[in-house]
């Protein structure tokens, strides 16, 4: 299986440039406990409010134009679909997004905002029906995360980290899902800064990619596992193929942070930080604050990935204790 390369991920950070926002590394002397320092990267400022965008982008912008003729199709929880949805348009592409029904309705708004058409699913139907739609209507399918150009897309945060971090850093916390932003974030880092460790975090309540990692064996969990934590970017049963070959090669650890400190990281980061992040974005800083032993490192980088949360959910998460 061919992993992406330097190559890959340099063109695709050309071809996404004044689309993605290239987000700043903010300091975080808040943070700080005296042997430790944090920054973070904030891709909840990106036009879709997610690190989506990257990936997208530059899948659909490769595209040939018999494809851009035939339409896209995607499935996802909320940010992968506001980012095709945002990318078709630009691209003037027809774009139809299969979402869960439990997805946040601010993120089925806003990619019905952004022009595409947005069927609801049962969760368990998210990854079917897309194949049914490409083979019934030609669209072409833009998966959200075991594909390169979406993995080189998502792996130009790790290209950015490492162009602008300080030259004393030595691990980078980066959220996991189906695994295209940790894949292509190690892969770039791996390549150009050797020496940096890069830890994936899940949630405990779907820590599939630290089970496959620590055995070796690609696993799978229920979707009525996952669905039960409140970072919903963060429900996929498990990674991608590709990006399982990804984590083999290029990350380091996985560890896990529980639904209390998943909570009350967005609230931290809201209150000290001033960044609007959702749970699954809130998840790789909450590992600095709250498994400091297992993730080691005096010089941290955590990768928040989203902003996208419910206005009801963030004041009910502001008054979370830090």
């Amino acid at each position: 299986m061919t992993l992406v390369g330097v190559e890959e991920l340099r063109a695709a950070q050309q071809r996404i440039a004044g689309v993605a926002v290239r987000t700043p590394l903010l300091p975080c002397p808040w943070a700080a406990d005296g042997t430790r320092r944090l920054y973070l990267k904030p891709e909840s400022l990106q036009p879709t409010g997610a690190f989506k965008i990257r990936g997208a982008y530059n899948r659909l912008a490769a595209l040939t134009e018999e494809e851009r003729a035939r339409g896209v199709v995607a499935q996802s929880s909320g940010n992968h679909a506001q980012a095709v949805a945002y990318a078709a348009r630009e691209l003037g592409i027809k774009a139809v997004i299969v979402m869960p029904d439990t997805s946040p309705a601010v993120k089925v708004e806003n990619t019905r905002s952004f022009g595409a058409e947005v069927i609801l699913v049962p969760p368990g139907e998210r990854d079917t029906l897309p194949a049914e739609l490409a083979e019934r209507h030609g669209y072409v399918w833009v998966p959200p995360y075991d594909d390169p150009y979406i993995i080189a897309g998502q792996g130009t945060v790790g290209l950015e980290l490492g162009e602008d971090a300080p030259d004393e850093l030595d691990t980078v916390l980066v959220p996991v899902s189906g695994g295209g932003l940790i894949s292509g974030t190690a892969a770039a880092l791996k390549l150009t800064c050797p020496g940096v460790r890069v830890v994936g975090v899940e949630p405990e309540l779907a820590a599939d990619a630290q089970a496959s990692l620590h055995s070796g064996v690609h696993t799978a969990w229920p979707v009525a596992d996952t669905y039960r934590t409140i970072a919903d970017g963060l429900r996929t049963p498990s990674v991608g193929t590709l990006p399982f070959a990804h984590l083999q090669a290029y990350v380091d650890d996985i560890v896990t942070v529980s639904e209390a400190e998943i909570r009350a990281t967005v609230a931290l980061l809201a209150r000290r930080g001033r960044l609007v992040a959702e749970p699954s974005g809130a998840v790789a800083p909450a590992a600095y604050f709250h498994r400091a032993e297992e993730i080691g490192g005096r010089v941290v980088a955590a990768v928040v990935s989203g902003g996208n949360i419910e206005p009801t959910l963030l004041a009910e998460l502001l008054g979370t204790e830090a």
